[in-house]
């Protein structure tokens, strides 16, 4: 379950995508970013835009910081993925980002057993994110259902509290106060 959580600390949203930075893939397989990166390049037929795309150098400023927060609070990666993205990338060359399909096209290019186990554990975190979202997204249309009921509910309530006055004032109007019956002791003449 660690490895899972670890996994699910390097996926990011970028353009809309849950991605995982080919540094991050690297050091997961316990290989280069340069020799991942190669694989691909030979294998580049797999991977079309939607399961790889490159970031630009405005995303790539924009990933550091975060990247580097998320590596500090899990010291074990630390020293490698500070080390890896500062040592190897310079500005006009930014990392490559891979969406789930793109990390399952992986497991055909990367046979070691590592990359295969990893692969695995890959596709599990992307899956347990995929769940939780999916549980966020409930839990928003249930409250959302009972605000609106509330809604309604205090609509109902505030209509029948009108109801209920205009009774009382027209009950109370019908009565004139000389013609009410006297409540107590009846003195005897």
């Amino acid at each position: 379950m660690q490895i899972i959580k670890s996994i699910q600390n390097r996926i990011y949203e970028i353009r809309g995508e849950r991605v995982i930075l080919d540094f991050d893939l690297a050091a997961l397989y316990e290989v280069g970013t340069k020799v991942l990166n190669q694989a691909v390049k030979r294998n580049i037929k797999r991977f079309p835009k939607d399961f790889m795309f490159r970031l630009t150098p405005d995303e790539w400023e924009t990933m550091r910081s975060q990247i580097v927060t998320t590596s500090e609070n899990e010291k074990s990666m630390w020293s490698q993925t500070v080390t890896t993205f500062q040592a190897s990338r310079r500005k006009d060359n930014t990392p490559y980002a891979f969406t789930e399909q793109g990390v399952a096209m992986l497991s055909g290019i990367l046979n070691s057993d590592k990359a295969i186990a990893m692969n695995i554990a890959i596709m599990r975190a992307f899956v347990e994110v995929r769940r939780v979202l999916i549980q966020e997204n409930d839990l928003r249309e249930q409250l959302k259902q009972i605000k609106e009921r509330m809604g309604e509910h205090d609509v109902q309530l505030n209509q029948i509290y009108d109801a209920m006055e205009n009774l009382l004032d027209e009950k109370a109007a019908q009565k004139k106060w000389d013609e009410r019956e006297r409540i107590g002791f009846k003195i005897k003449k």
